[in-house]
């Protein structure tokens, strides 16, 4: 065994194709107050599981007690793509696959020079820690009045991995300063006005939060706010002036020289059929969505979504889409044959079916 020096491990995490890396301590976190406070409050609205996981994602020690090290890693997605339905980052292969498998190639790595018993433990964004914090501490950018992390160089448009090892390494300055100054866009433009101030965001609002996480019916009066969004919204980080000015598109390089896209979009969540979400069955769902984050929100949930879109958009042939979907639906449960399988058997998504035709009244046909 030989003693790593932070210089190889980052040079590693950027051969596997990471865009950012760094290296911080764990300890108590920074955030700690205002996190608890925004439980508190209940801006995470249905998400039990940040309860549950709270004391845990107070100090970066308590995930994994051997560990005294994290390094923390981004990936780009999605910057400069058009806006649409689907947010850039849910239009290609599963992230957490992608990046899950390349911080587990970095640990096999640091193991094989680490001493015997080191611990090793990664997350993409499904572990108990706060990990803007922790890649602010790490030098990746700093938290921006969207709540998102920024980098001056590449914007906000990443995701966030992180690898706990119990090793000891060099630390990486951390960006303690904020490059927002007195601008507001993107609260401003925030279409259900989800920001009660700057880097406090309530999910229950949240259009990402609704059309993925929330499982009940979209508040009526937030349904129109929604648009044509069906998975996830970009606008805050749309209108971010870091993200105007650096947008790039999603490519990594590969240890071989190649270009390695995992996150590329599928044309198809580019411009989905939003009438054919309506009547997707169980099946259909699974084969269409199987490891892309959209399968994050569900079938019912997409149906649900994809109804208040068609609501909102009310183009030719919408209102006929619907109806059939509404017929459709009524019949199955009037002869009981609204189960799992079923297209839009539920009443969830009748509801917002009805809601979405309502919307037709005074409308051209």
């Amino acid at each position: 065994m030989i003693a790593l020096e932070a210089r190889e491990v980052l040079a590693q995490a950027y051969g596997l194709g990471f865009d950012l890396a760094g290296i911080a301590p764990l300890g108590p976190v920074a955030t700690a107050p205002a996190f608890r406070d925004w439980l508190a409050r209940g801006y995470g609205g249905t998400m039990r599981y940040l309860h549950r996981s709270a004391k845990k994602r107070l100090d970066t020690r308590i995930p994994e007690p051997r560990a005294t090290t994290a390094i923390v890693v981004a990936m780009r997605y999605g910057a400069g793509q058009p806006d649409g339905p689907i947010a850039r980052y849910a239009r290609g292969d599963d992230y957490h696959d992608v990046m899950n498998g390349r911080l587990a190639a970095l640990a096999a790595w640091i193991g094989d020079r680490a001493p015997a018993g080191a611990a090793a433990r990664w997350y993409v964004d499904t572990g108990p820690i706060l990990e803007r914090d922790l890649a602010r501490t790490a030098g990746l950018g700093w938290i921006g009045k969207n709540a998102c992390l920024i980098h001056p160089e590449l914007g906000s448009f990443f995701l966030l991995g992180t690898l706990l090892v119990g090793i000891e390494l060099e630390r990486s300055a951390p960006f303690d300063t904020d490059h927002c100054g007195s601008c507001t866009r993107c609260l401003d433009a925030c279409p259900t006005q989800a920001f009660v101030e700057p880097r406090v965001l309530d999910a229950t609002k949240c259009i990402s939060y609704l059309t993925i996480e929330y499982r009940g019916a979209i508040p009526e009066p937030l349904r129109e706010l929604v648009g044509t969004r069906v998975v996830g919204c970009d606008v805050c980080q749309d209108v971010c002036p870091w993200n105007v000015k650096f947008a790039h598109l999603a490519q990594q390089a590969v240890p071989d020289g190649g270009i390695d896209r995992p996150l590329a979009p599928r044309p198809e969540l580019v411009d989905p059929d939003l009438q054919a979400l309506l009547t997707l069955t169980d099946s259909e769902f699974a084969d269409r969505f199987a490891r892309t984050p959209v399968a994050r929100a569900g079938r019912r949930g997409l149906a649900r979504n994809a109804a208040v879109a068609l609501g909102n958009r009310r183009a030719a042939g919408d209102r006929e889409a619907l109806e059939r979907a509404l017929a459709l639906a009524v019949e199955r449960a009037r002869t009981g044959d609204d189960g799992n399988d079923g297209n839009d058997g539920d009443a969830l998504v009748r509801e917002h079916v009805a809601w979405a035709l309502a919307q037709f009244a005074g409308a051209p046909a």
